[in-house]
């Protein structure tokens, strides 16, 4: 059980499901409600659910420890993370949840490309097969029919 638990793929495989269940959560959650406010009472629950987690394991570190990089990197992060959010919401408040999450799931695409220019990471044959069948199940997915 240790091992699953310190492996990158059980915890990519929890974060595919909880994405999946947020589509279907915000689209009913979002029918009554303005988009951007429904993403800030998330990010209200989010907050509350990390600050529990924090204080249960322990893990809370002084700001000052933080070298400037990293906060730099961490600030950049968390507004394009807010901004994702604020317009994965208003997609899901005038579209299809099971066609915003495909068009959404483009980021896996959009990441290897970025991490291959930006990081210098490298993608064999076989990986960029599966990106271009990635953007393509997701423009399918997509297809009015």
């Amino acid at each position: 059980m240790r091992n699953i638990l310190a492996s990158w793929q059980f915890w990519a495989l929890l974060s595919a499901g909880f994405a999946a269940l947020t589509a279907v959560f915000a689209k009913v959650g979002i029918q009554n409600v303005n988009s951007d406010f429904a993403t800030l009472i998330r990010t209200v629950v989010i907050l509350g659910v990390l600050t529990l987690i924090l204080t249960a394991t322990g893990t809370w570190q002084p700001l000052s420890s933080i070298a400037s990089r990293t906060w730099l990197f961490l600030v950049l992060s968390g507004m394009a993370t807010g901004a994702s959010w604020i317009c994965y919401f208003r997609a899901l408040k005038v579209g299809d949840a099971a066609r915003v999450a495909p068009i959404d799931k483009l980021s896996v695409v959009m990441v290897a490309v970025f991490a291959v220019i930006f990081l210098g990471e490298r993608l064999s044959l076989p990986n960029w097969l599966g990106v271009v069948l990635i953007a393509t199940g997701a423009v399918l997915v997509t297809w009015k029919g």
